[in-house]
């Protein structure tokens, strides 16, 4: 009779979880976490966020059907590029501490060529690399991790992501000239007049 009762309470109790289980599915992700104010961790979120923000640009104002122009054979397409940067970041926040989202395999992103995915990606990229550097403390950038074969401490991994964006904006912005598309925040600017 207690074995009975006991059990009886339990499913009673997990029928009662359920709900809050789905709507907890439902719900959306928690923002990444910010690095303080003043920190090395904020002031290089700050710094990659320019060159994030400058691709992102021109991966929306370069055509869907230049997503898969390539200046010359066995270099990367503009699509290619962009989703390097996106493997980047998550290969990078991974070294710092922070798991590559489920469902994420950071060595086939370059297969994803349609405009609205690879946007899509790499916006989520970025979000998960500035949380997982937030999510690192003051103690433990010196905390030795390997990465590409390197011995690298967290602040320097930080440090070479964010060179790696700067790198591949140059290159998507070489990429968009040849294409015939000019950089959203090189546009002429109307003169005032007068």
């Amino acid at each position: 009779m207690r074995r009975s009762l006991a059990l009886a309470l339990v499913c009673c109790s997990l029928a009662a979880l359920a709900p809050l289980a789905a709507a907890a599915e439902d719900a959306p992700a928690a923002p990444a976490p910010a690095a303080a104010a003043g920190s090395f961790q904020a002031d290089l979120v700050a710094d990659f966020d320019g060159p994030m923000t400058h691709l992102l640009e021109l991966a929306e104002a370069m055509p869907a059907d230049k997503y898969g122009w390539r200046p010359s054979e066995g270099v990367r397409s503009f699509s290619e590029v962009l989703m390097h940067v996106a493997a980047g970041n998550y290969v990078g926040s991974a070294s710092l501490g922070t798991a590559t989202p489920a469902g994420v395999d950071p060595r086939k992103l370059e297969a994803t060529t349609d405009k609205t995915a690879a946007l899509a990606t790499l916006r989520a990229s970025i979000d998960h690399f500035k949380g997982a550097v937030a999510a690192v403390s003051d103690a433990d950038l010196v905390t030795p991790v390997k990465l590409f074969g390197m011995d690298l401490n967290k602040r320097r991994v930080m440090l070479l992501m964010q060179g790696h964006g700067h790198e591949h904006l140059g290159q998507a912005i070489a990429y968009a000239r040849v294409a015939g598309v000019v950089p959203p925040w090189s546009q002429p600017q109307p003169k005032s007049g007068g």
